[in-house]
């Protein structure tokens, strides 16, 4: 495979990535906002597993000391077409590349856990399938 072509499939798994990491953050302040404007489908059962599988995928990394396979599989195809790579897990780096911040590891574990732990109150606060639910759904 030929550089640019694997740059880019690195630039596509880079996009996914950014699109897991919005779907886990601006999911949980769609469900505390939806919580207060009504809106039912925060309260989608199916969504709200989602959610909570791929927050929960992340603590479980992070709490193994394991790097996300998005990461691996983007660093591995830049390194195969020559290009810059990065060290550390993909929001240490951008984190640190957007903001300047450099904070040790255990840092981002802690702020995972406690972003998973509002997560899981969601369940109590949020209800899946509570008040909301069409008519059909009861």
């Amino acid at each position: 495979m030929s550089a640019p072509s694997l740059l880019l499939l690195a630039d596509i798994i880079l996009i996914v990535h950014v699109l897991f990491v919005a779907f886990v953050v601006l999911g949980l302040l769609a469900i505390y906002a939806g919580c207060f404007l009504g809106w039912r489908w925060v309260r989608n059962k199916t969504f709200r597993i989602v959610h909570l599988c791929a927050i929960g995928y992340v603590v479980g990394q992070a709490w193994v000391g394991a790097i996300c396979p998005l990461t691996t599989w983007e660093m591995a195809l830049r390194e195969q077409a020559g290009a810059a790579t990065y060290s550390g897990s993909f929001i240490q780096h951008w984190l640190q590349s957007l903001l300047y911040y450099t904070a040790p590891e255990w840092v981002f574990i802690v702020l995972y856990s406690l972003f998973a732990s509002l997560v899981l109150a969601s369940w109590w606060v949020v209800r899946p399938g509570g008040p909301g639910r069409n008519k059909r759904q009861r």
